[in-house]
């Protein structure tokens, strides 16, 4: 048979099989009408085909590498931001679960909340690998990172010679999520001018680069985050109503983690797997010293925090265990769980025992153990509604 009819015989069974076509012809357009129909190289045979050959088998063995990287990096990608690895079983954690599974469900915007360092980023790309839009770029944006006078360049792009400066075209943030997902975050950090011209792009789902005319097709799904109440934000007239209501979408508040009582741990042993597995050492394990320094810490830094801690935890031990004296706090912040204002001694010692039940997931046994208190002595509390155990 020909050439063409064995490749296309070859490609019905296994279109991945790379095919090489070494021929007589010289003729070009059966070589580009071959390498259309899928052929990986076509070699004109003469005294040199052996030497194309080789080096047409080694681009076939390195781009084959390379794709299987690709496809490995993928699925971890997957495996990474899928809702399964999100880690934590606390009852601070369900609404937020409730809340992704819905995320996923539509192309509704989403806004996530929760103080520096509690993971929306995370939230933000779990959203998106496990929407319809997964196969599509994620594109993500710090607005608190970006000059004010550079802002806009980076969110819509610019035309050559826009400012100075622009010596060529520049795609934004908007554009490059083509029709994927754009993640604002610490969106309320913006200019009310550069909010004006956000809102404009989100309502009219359009936008033009700075210095051009030419109006561009924003098809991305919005994602956006803060660590600040966007609802006092607009009340002190620092962000705009209009875009609130236009970026509020589904709302997901993140709890901070001194809220999330075990799921410490849970976080404090997947990160020691991932720093030993990072830097090929043997496997480290958290001792019960080293537990019950972590769970009386109120981690001001949230999860970020925690990996730090952790980090340095797995540097400083000498032995395979990680203690209570690995275990290093930052001076940064002082552990004030309570506030300390004009109260009574009972309404300390409700503000006292709440945060140690939050602390254990409402594990009245625990919170009792910890404080040296009887069990029955919480259990009125919250019989008689001076404590609530939500």
């Amino acid at each position: 048979m020909s050439g063409d009819v064995l490749l296309s015989k070859i490609h019905a069974v296994n279109s991945n099989i790379p095919v090489v076509i070494i021929s007589g012809q010289e003729d070009i357009s059966t070589a580009v009408d071959l390498l259309k129909k899928g052929a990986r190289d076509y070699i004109v045979k003469d005294d040199n085909t052996k030497d194309l050959l080789w080096r047409s088998i080694i681009n076939i063995r390195e781009n084959s590498d390379l794709r299987q990287e690709v496809e490995t990096l993928k699925v971890q990608l997957e495996e990474r931001f899928s809702f399964d690895s999100i880690i934590g079983t606390s009852r601070a954690m369900q609404p937020v679960y409730k809340m992704l599974k819905k995320a996923i469900k539509s192309n509704i915007n989403v806004s996530i909340t929760g103080e520096t360092g509690t993971g929306k980023e995370v939230i933000a790309k779990a959203i998106h690998y496990n929407s319809n839009r997964s196969k599509h770029p994620f594109v993500a944006i710090n607005m608190a990172a970006i000059p004010e006078n550079l802002l806009e360049s980076e969110l819509f792009g610019h035309e050559k010679g826009a400012f100075t400066g622009a010596v060529g075209r520049k795609l934004g943030s908007f554009e490059l999520a083509k029709e994927g997902t754009l993640f604002l975050d610490e969106i309320a950090e913006m200019s009310l001018s550069l909010q004006s011209k956000i809102l404009r792009a989100i309502q009219e789902r359009e936008f033009t680069r700075v210095g051009g005319t030419e109006l561009i097709k924003f098809k991305a799904r919005l994602l956006t985050a803060t660590h600040h109440d966007l609802e006092t934000q607009v009340k002190e007239g620092k962000f705009r109503e209009d875009l609130y209501y236009r970026v509020m979408g589904l709302p997901i508040a993140l709890p901070a983690l001194k809220d999330r009582g075990n799921d410490v741990l849970l976080l404090a042993d997947f990160f020691i797997k991932q720093h030993c597995h990072e830097n090929k050492i043997k496997a480290l394990k958290l001792n019960k010293s080293g537990k019950e320094k972590l769970l009386k810490y109120n981690f001001p830094g949230n999860v970020r925090e925690l990996k730090a801690i952790i980090e340095l935890a797995c540097v400083m031990t000498d032995t395979n265990g990680i203690s209570a004296e690995d275990i290093h706090f930052s001076g940064l912040s002082k552990q004030q769980d309570i506030n300390y204002t004009n109260k009574t001694l009972r309404s300390y010692t409700l503000d006292i025992i709440s945060h140690c039940l939050k602390k254990h997931d409402n594990n009245v046994l625990r919170a009792a153990e910890e404080l040296d208190v009887s069990k029955s002595t919480i259990y009125n509390m919250l019989k008689s509604g001076e404590l609530s155990n939500n």
